[in-house]
């Protein structure tokens, strides 16, 4: 009988059988979606709605906009961020672009603004107050830094002004300029308040690649959910990402309709 050196058989194996690790193939889903503080079509406020269509999509990593932390009555003083966090089990970083004094005294402070949720730890977060025009709303750019199975992965979330181009055009150059040039593991997602043509998407898709286009099906209108004609929401995209599909859901759940896409790692 032929006797073979066990170094090389343990050779031989490793040549035929590729290692688990760099056989696997990292993906992960990520929605965008404006919740208007949990309120629907229907003019209901339930934040189990929301919840029920972000669990639903499966995805791992969710930008939100205009989130309500102990604001007002409207969402009956809840912190949403932390009450879709504790029911979805999932981390969360929130960034407050409208910070007021309570109504009474050691009360929380009243916030509005953004969240980031997700499946895996968020390392790092800050937010980028941007150009604000006398008489209108501050918005903000939410940065996290997340890792997902060993890769690092940077995820902005933004909601940009609804009511005046200019103001528009200094937040996305703004957002651009903050984001830097380091961008291959970056996704920017939001409610941008543009359709694609307009100068602040392009801004922004000069940098970075909008995935709708690439992975998505049809049009991708997002407002008003109940019969959209618009698309304003995205989700754009660095080098170190492919999509591999992307579609719009479909619920009354809130005023806006959320996107969710699905990347691999290159």
């Amino acid at each position: 009988m032929r006797r073979f050196p066990l170094l090389a058989v343990l050779t031989a194996l490793l040549m035929i059988v590729p290692s688990t690790a760099s056989a696997e193939v990292r993906s992960i889903r990520v929605m965008t979606y404006n919740i208007h503080h949990a309120q629907g079509v229907d003019g209901v406020l339930d934040l189990e709605r929301i919840a029920q269509v972000i669990e639903t999509s499966h995805a791992d990593v969710i930008g939100l906009q205009e989130v309500d932390r102990h604001w007002s009555e409207r969402s009956n003083w809840v912190d949403q961020s932390a009450w879709l966090a504790d029911r979805l089990d999932l981390h969360v970083t929130y960034a407050a672009n409208l910070d007021l004094d309570p109504l009474t005294p050691g009360a929380p402070r009243r916030q509005y603004g953004t969240a980031i949720l997700s499946r895996y730890p968020i390392r790092a977060s800050g937010n980028t107050l941007l150009p604000k025009y006398p008489g209108q709303e501050q918005r903000g750019l939410l940065e996290a830094t997340i890792k997902v199975r060993g890769r690092e992965l940077r995820v902005a979330n933004t909601h940009l002004t609804h009511n005046n181009d200019a103001e528009r055009q200094e937040q996305a150059d703004r957002v651009a300029a903050t984001l830097g040039s380091s961008l291959r593991s970056t996704l920017l997602i939001g409610d941008l308040n543009a359709v694609p043509t307009a100068k602040p998407i392009t801004t922004l898709t000069s940098i970075l690649t909008d995935t709708w286009p690439v992975v998505g099906v049809g049009p991708g209108y997002t407002i008003e959910a109940e019969k959209p004609t618009k698309r304003i929401d995205y989700l754009l995209h660095g080098s170190a990402l492919t999509p591999r599909a992307a579609e719009v859901v479909s619920t009354l759940a809130s005023d806006h309709l959320p996107v969710v896409a699905t990347y691999t790692f290159n």
